[in-house]
């Protein structure tokens, strides 16, 4: 069994995941709590961590059954196979998410481009790239992961 990393439509990877599930494979789409604000309120929400992003831990034999549900697209490929993510990078980003550190931060200093080295938390030493800032909030590619997160931080980068 290995993790694949499995592309559904916009906005609905809690469905997905419900719906795969309920069929008895396991999932694991890693969530984060933002706080969004509409012009008469704050409300806390629970989002994923990455948009349009799912994995799946099934047999090679198995991964055609993932289709049957709505809204399952098809699976990321790396070099014409699709791509198995380790079980230490899923545990990684379990344990990244169940840390307390995640905070607010002041951005300002910090470019698209730029690189950077995590100082804190489970990612304590990987380099990274920035690649998009907007508020208080920062999209990074971990290298170690091939992947793209967004994540706010409270001293745990380096420029």
């Amino acid at each position: 069994m290995s993790w694949y990393v499995l592309y559904v439509k916009s906005k609905s990877e809690k469905k997905v995941t419900s719906a795969l599930q309920d069929k008895g494979i396991e999932v694991f789409c890693p969530t984060i709590t933002e706080t969004r604000i509409w012009s008469d309120r704050k409300k806390k929400v629970i989002t994923p961590l990455f948009k349009s992003y799912i994995f799946v831990n099934l047999s090679a034999s198995e991964r055609n059954s993932v289709f049957s549900v709505p809204g399952a697209v098809r699976y990321l490929f790396w070099l014409g196979k699709p791509a198995v993510v380790r079980d230490e990078e899923i545990e990684t980003i379990k344990k990244w998410l169940d840390q307390d550190n995640l905070e607010d931060i002041e951005l300002e200093n910090y470019v698209p481009g730029s690189n950077i080295q995590l100082t804190k938390g489970v990612l304590k030493g990987r380099d990274a790239e920035i690649i998009e800032v907007s508020g208080n909030k920062m999209r990074l590619y971990l290298k170690c992961l091939g992947m793209v997160v967004q994540a706010k931080f409270k001293d745990v980068l380096e420029a």
